[in-house]
């Protein structure tokens, strides 16, 4: 089950989850939070979903296809956030990761100030795991994070707020490598890639959050879940599709090899 927002554009958001689950081999249900009118320049419109009919999507959907994850990303007002929490307590699944979405690739902030208090005070509390990027862990722990030592005192401060488990994204980073953390109170993993050098990167925290569910779901443990979710995001960027004049889309479908008679 996705909890999430739209993206017109195809590249983030809903699409990609759908895309991303899809691909891997599993099945997506949706609970929509906001229609977003954006393009690969940017977003030009946000329509909130009301809080009330966000929990009956979860609630009514579930109540005849039991998820064995759910995925959760763009939540913008306490309201949608306080809603969603009331329907976790009732359908009681215990996988779920969350991808605290705040601000678009193009930069256009996605979720209220309030929404961020409420995020930190209860939402955190009720995941199995947080997948934030540098710049929304610094919003969530209020810490400036500029190496590897900083991503991980921030990645306990989230600990200390009641995160079970925290992948912190260090692709904002400006190195050659991409080092993204695996933190719980037992251990510290560190994930070591090649930084991919390309403007075409939109949709890649939805991507990884919710390949993460899709491997957890199926039986991998979280640890193997991040490591394989991360892999396929990589080989995503790797096929370096072009599309559109701003931060472009990755390749969803890398993980899928089309027989002849289906190919252009």
């Amino acid at each position: 089950m996705i909890i999430a927002g739209s993206d017109s554009s195809g590249g983030a958001g809903i699409q990609a989850d759908i895309k991303t689950v899809t691909a891997l081999g599993s099945y997506a249900m949706t609970a929509i939070t906001t229609i977003t009118v954006q393009n690969t320049m940017g977003v030009s419109s946000i329509v909130p979903i009301r809080a009330k009919e966000i929990g009956r999507q979860i609630l009514f959907t579930c109540k005849d296809i039991r998820p064995d994850a759910i995925k959760i990303g763009m939540l913008n007002s306490s309201n949608v956030i306080n809603s969603i929490i009331r329907s976790l307590n009732k359908i009681k699944v215990k996988k779920i990761i969350l991808d605290p979405v705040m601000v678009a690739k193009g930069g256009t902030r996605l979720i209220s100030h309030k929404a961020i208090q409420v995020l930190k005070k209860k939402l955190i509390k009720k995941v199995t795991l947080i997948t934030p990027n540098i710049p929304e862990a610094e919003v969530l722990t209020k810490v400036k994070i500029q190496n590897l030592k900083d991503m991980i005192h921030a990645a306990n401060i989230l600990i200390s707020l009641g995160a079970k488990n925290v992948l912190l994204k260090g692709g904002h980073l400006n190195k050659k490598n991409v080092e993204d953390i695996y933190v719980n109170k037992k251990e510290i993993k560190i994930f070591k890639n090649k930084k991919i050098t390309t403007k075409n990167t939109h949709g890649t925290g939805c991507t990884l959050s919710s390949a993460i569910t899709t491997f957890y779901s199926c039986g991998k443990t979280l640890k193997k879940s991040c490591e394989l979710g991360i892999k396929y995001v990589n080989n995503s960027i790797k096929s370096k599709i072009n599309y559109g004049k701003g931060h472009g889309p990755i390749n969803h479908l890398n993980s899928i090899i089309l027989t002849k008679k289906f190919r252009s």
